[in-house]
């Protein structure tokens, strides 16, 4: 018997076909057996299948090694921006994009074996403004895999001034792995993907203020 990694059951819900009954089936989403979703609405349904599938991506995927982070390019070269959830990855990122960068992700930064990036373009979710697209904010989408050139660890803090201190690339390897998800599944790919990234790249850490006092300044860094 083939197996799969993981199973999806989707039941559709709605107004009953034969409209006697003015009671409306819930929309449901099983995984591997479980019920993780259900709701009136099928866009609640889709957003848990969507998160539930990038998650998985990030875990099993065979050949590349996903970080939570932000990038976009700039002269060829990746910027990445790690962080956890609300810590202002995205905002920072779409402030980079209105300022001319090419869009890549706002989630995840996807390793290979030799540290470039790969694209994760999925539309940037905006807290607080929605989806939006890289052409929405005047951008495009990258479609090659770069070397990075910058590694900026700047979480958002309110009315923080932006004074980064420069760290080596053993320092900024070791911070990166918190955020890498094969940490824990695949320990060697995972450092030797992280170590080829922060090889050559700035990094810099520290917090900082809204995200449009710096994005230029984090563009003019990467030359």
């Amino acid at each position: 018997m083939r197996t799969v990694d993981r199973l999806y059951s989707y039941v559709v819900g709605g107004p009953a076909k034969n409209g006697a009954s003015r009671v409306q089936k819930l929309h449901l989403l099983y995984i591997d057996g479980g019920r993780v979703a259900r709701d009136r609405a099928i866009d609640p349904i889709l957003d848990a299948l969507e998160s539930d599938v990038h998650g998985v991506s990030a875990v099993l995927s065979p050949r590349r090694v996903f970080v939570h982070a932000g990038v976009v390019s700039w002269n060829n070269r990746a910027i990445v921006i790690p962080g956890i959830s609300e810590s202002g990855k995205t905002t920072l990122v779409a402030e980079l994009v209105r300022a001319g960068a090419t869009y890549y992700s706002d989630e995840y930064a996807v390793l290979d074996g030799k540290g470039r990036v790969h694209p994760f373009a999925k539309p940037l979710s905006i807290r607080g403004d929605g989806e939006r697209s890289a052409a929405e904010l005047g951008g495009t989408v990258g479609s090659k895999p770069l070397p990075v050139g910058l590694i900026a660890f700047a979480p958002y803090r309110d009315g923080a001034a932006w004074r980064p201190r420069e760290s080596s690339a053993a320092e900024g390897a070791l911070e990166l792995l918190k955020h890498t998800i094969a940490i824990r599944s695949d320990p060697p790919r995972a450092v030797a993907a992280v170590r080829a990234a922060t090889g050559r790249a700035r990094i810099l850490r520290g917090n900082r203020g809204e995200a449009a006092e710096i994005a230029r300044e984090l563009l003019a860094l990467v030359s």
